[in-house]
């Protein structure tokens, strides 16, 4: 690890700047400035500064189970410049973007898959900014850093996960293989209200959504927004309880503890939504989302008693209801899930990057990142959307 702390990479020589730049590793969110990140992340609430400390402070992220951070920081004359969040991965678990297969194949070969180098937000399949950078040339800096961290560790790989926007410009310009993906997002249509947006669904998904929350309804099933300012220490026990039985369901242990969510409620309020369901004024159902500007981001949910249409009503049709009354332009329902389409979550494409150093390797991913990128389009061709189609002109 001390070896990993002191590390530093000279910046671009032809940099005007560089005597006064370089880029050091840091294993600690701690050991940056909080102001000065959060400038670079821009609006995303996953990429703040407080929510990924609180990944580290409260032991959802460390090296012993996996997740060691080796954070790069751009510095200019003293000064933050660029960044990323950047980890240390022994395993492929809450990242989202499957290479499973690809570790299986390096096993079969005698060869080491992890650990591997992975820029992303942990336990988030969220698009957003990953290079944290104010021009392409910062960004390019970035890149060659951690390849060049990649091949001074011996590592097999390094991997950008859920990227967007001008981190594409950057990576294209790159050796770094193309991953093609979707997700199921909702967009506003400038609904007025819910019922407007069931008005623009086929009748027999509008009928479908009805016929749930009539019977959610007579079940004596309501729902609430709790805002986390708003929010009570009772909340948030309830949540928990919901949130572990989903993994107790699947026989697992959850990735994210109390005191993280508990971090968040303190550092973050106004990011938070707690979505409640509620029976005979007792608790039985919760999600967590996040939420900034523009956009409501479903993360968690849970339940303590199975009721049919509850887990669609408190994870999407509440999320698309909330956007609408807050005036929130996108819902974003999570990672997989083609069932989210008949809720009138869109297929939405997603990006990530990927390096392998082994050349033969290399070459096959590749390959097979072209079959790949060819079945996700036409396969988002294929999927039938949940909207009316209007009739054409003068029919």
């Amino acid at each position: 690890m001390e070896a990993r702390q002191n590390a530093h990479f000279e910046a671009n020589p032809l940099d005007a700047e560089a005597a006064e730049s370089f880029i050091r590793v840091v294993p600690r969110m701690a050991d940056l400035d909080p102001a000065a990140w959060d400038a670079l992340a821009g609006d995303s609430p996953f990429l703040r500064h407080a929510f990924l400390h609180a990944l580290e402070t409260t032991g959802c992220v460390k090296p012993d189970i996996g997740w060691e951070p080796v954070h790069l920081a751009l510095f200019r004359n003293g000064q933050l410049d660029a960044a990323m969040p950047l980890y240390i991965k022994h395993h492929s678990w809450g990242e989202f973007v499957f290479d499973w297969g690809w570790a299986d194949a390096y096993r079969r070969h005698g060869l080491n898959y992890y650990p591997k180098l992975v820029c992303c937000v942990p336990f988030s399949p969220v698009p957003g900014p990953r290079l944290l950078a104010k021009n392409d040339a910062d960004r390019a800096t970035l890149i060659q850093a951690a390849l060049k961290l990649t091949q001074d560790l011996g590592f097999s790989s390094f991997h950008i996960l859920f990227p967007i926007g001008p981190d594409h410009a950057a990576l294209q310009a790159t050796p770094l293989l193309h991953r093609s993906g979707f997700q199921f997002h909702w967009h506003n249509a400038g609904y007025a209200n819910f019922d407007d947006f069931l008005a623009a669904l086929t009748h027999d998904k509008r009928k479908k959504i009805r016929q749930e929350r009539k019977k959610l309804d007579k079940l004596g099933i309501t729902f609430r927004w709790v805002e986390g300012r708003d929010s009570t220490d009772e909340d948030w026990n309830h949540f928990m309880r919901c949130y572990a039985d989903t993994y107790a369901r699947h026989r697992s242990d959850p990735h994210l503890n109390h005191a993280f969510f508990a971090d968040l409620r303190a550092s973050m309020p106004d990011n938070l939504v707690l979505i409640m369901a509620d029976r005979n004024d007792m608790p039985i159902a919760c999600s967590f989302c996040v939420k900034d500007g523009q956009r409501l981001y479903g993360r968690h949910w849970g339940t303590l008693e199975y009721v049919p249409g509850l887990h669609f009503e408190t994870c999407y049709q509440q999320g698309i209801e909330y956007a609408i009354a807050h005036g929130l332009q996108v819902f974003e329902g999570g990672a997989q899930g083609e069932h989210k389409l008949a809720r009138g979550l869109v297929p939405t494409a997603t990006h990530s990057w990927h390096w392998l150093e082994n050349a033969e390797f290399r070459e096959a991913v590749d390959r097979f990142l072209e079959r790949e990128t060819d079945a996700v389009s036409h396969y988002m061709d294929e999927l039938d959307g949940p909207f009316r189609r209007e009739p054409p002109t003068g029919s």
